[in-house]
């Protein structure tokens, strides 16, 4: 008889609600007047009572960031769990927003009477979720006798087969040899050496010519009315970009941003150099919904990039758009009044 002592060490995995991810500030509060109204105020309050903001991107930059997080608050950074609601009514909302009171009753006088009370309506709460999902799904099961309902069940089955396909839910990947990756370090080197593969050795840029003859002439300085309608065309609520900084910020400014904006991307173009911040980005794989899930190869990149260097783009952009030279052999195009979309000129303006 052989005996052997072993000492083992078990690991307690984490589930998916207490896996951290990055703490983001919540600029979407900004979509409020009163949220905004503040974040000037404490703004301005940092910068020392100054309307102006610093002239550096970096002293601005970060002073934006620290007053976002004091006044607006951050996330707590844990994911949060799918909760099925579909089945609420106004009778739960009621028995819950009863039982809160009674809890808030109870913690502040603990009196045997509060206690049962605060016990009963948790009973009743109980019951009423209980009605609420019997009704709810006698009223489901109804209506998928139905042709509507037919559509509905088709809809959620497309939507919960690409729920499973989404990054955030897919956790292993293929390396180059078809080998399944698991641990989350191997996953990340993988998508490194996937997208540096894809967007150096596979898809190499053309060499500039050498001695072409180019034409220098004098730019004018960028003006506030440029930036104004650029910041105009851009959309709020979209993901931001390494620097956390989302054009919601320079909207609730208002006119000293545009002040700011104008001196910064005039500073830009007369030093040809552009913050550091804005040549980094955040590279998100998306499934195209087609082939398998765990192959790179079956995901597009999408670059989070600065808001403010768009706002930059935008700004360039435009002027480009009112002249455009483009030669094809020995034809040359000379447009004065701008594109308009869906223009023969349109893809030589893309390539440029």
């Amino acid at each position: 008889m052989v005996v052997c002592r072993m000492t083992l060490m078990v690991c307690k995995k984490k589930k998916r609600s207490e896996i951290e991810t990055e703490k983001k500030t919540k600029w979407w509060k900004l979509k409020k007047e009163e949220c905004c109204e503040e974040f000037r105020q404490k703004l301005r309050q940092a910068l020392g009572g100054q309307v102006v903001l610093p002239d550096d991107w970096e002293t601005t930059a970060e002073v934006i960031r620290e007053t976002g997080r004091k006044v607006l608050g951050v996330s707590s950074g844990r994911r949060k769990e799918d909760k099925e609601t579909w089945w609420w009514n106004e009778e739960v909302q009621d028995s819950i927003q009863r039982k809160r009171l009674a809890k808030k009753k109870w913690d502040m006088d603990r009196t045997e009477e509060n206690r049962q009370e605060y016990k009963e309506l948790q009973r009743r709460v109980k019951r009423e979720v209980s009605k609420a999902k019997q009704k709810a799904y006698d009223e489901l099961y109804t209506r998928l006798d139905t042709r509507e309902g037919e559509k509905d069940l088709y809809r959620l089955a497309r939507q919960r087969d690409g729920d499973g396909k989404d990054v955030q839910q897919v956790r292993v990947i293929k390396d180059r040899d078809g080998r399944v990756l698991t641990s989350e370090e191997s996953v990340q080197r993988r998508w490194k050496e996937y997208f540096e593969e894809l967007m150096n050795e596979e898809n190499e840029r053309e060499k500039r010519v050498e001695g072409v003859n180019s034409v220098e002439q004098k730019v004018d300085k960028i003006r506030k009315d440029e930036v104004r309608k650029a910041l105009k065309r851009m959309k709020s609520g979209k993901a931001v970009g390494p620097d956390d900084i989302p054009v919601e910020v320079w909207k609730c400014l208002g006119e000293a941003a545009v002040e700011f904006l104008t001196s910064l991307f005039n500073r830009v173009l007369e030093s040809e150099r552009m913050p550091e911040e804005w040549r980094r980005s955040v590279l998100v794989p998306i499934f195209k919904n087609k082939g398998d899930v765990q192959s790179c190869s079956n995901y597009r990149g999408i670059k989070l990039m600065s808001h403010t260097m768009k706002l930059w783009e935008r700004v360039v952009e435009a002027r480009l758009r009112k002249v455009v030279r483009c030669a094809v052999g020995q034809i040359e195009f000379n447009v004065e009044v701008g594109l308009h979309q869906g223009s023969a000129l349109s893809p030589f303006l893309f390539a440029m």
